[in-house]
């Protein structure tokens, strides 16, 4: 019997919660924004701002419903918000 490799068995334990397909949906008072809706916008914000897709490395993100607005950074030194 041959022996499984090792990404083979990395790929069996990896399995279930961390290779499932996820959502992220934020609700508050009565408005809804999803993972992927906000990525956008968030990418958006950034290239009005001149920076560059390619630029892009690391994006961090605050959600903030009670303001009504999202802040994130951009590989920890581009600063921005939109709107919730």
């Amino acid at each position: 019997m041959a022996r499984k490799s090792s990404v083979e068995r990395a790929q069996s334990v990896v399995g279930g919660f961390a290779t499932a397909k996820k959502n992220i949906v934020i609700q508050y008072q009565g408005r809804e924004r999803n993972q992927e809706n906000l990525m956008q916008l968030i990418r958006r914000d950034a290239l009005a701002q001149g920076m560059k897709d390619e630029e892009i490395e690391a994006v961090d993100v605050y959600i903030k419903p009670e303001e009504q607005s999202v802040y994130y950074v951009i590989n920890q030194q581009v600063e921005g918000k939109i709107a919730f």
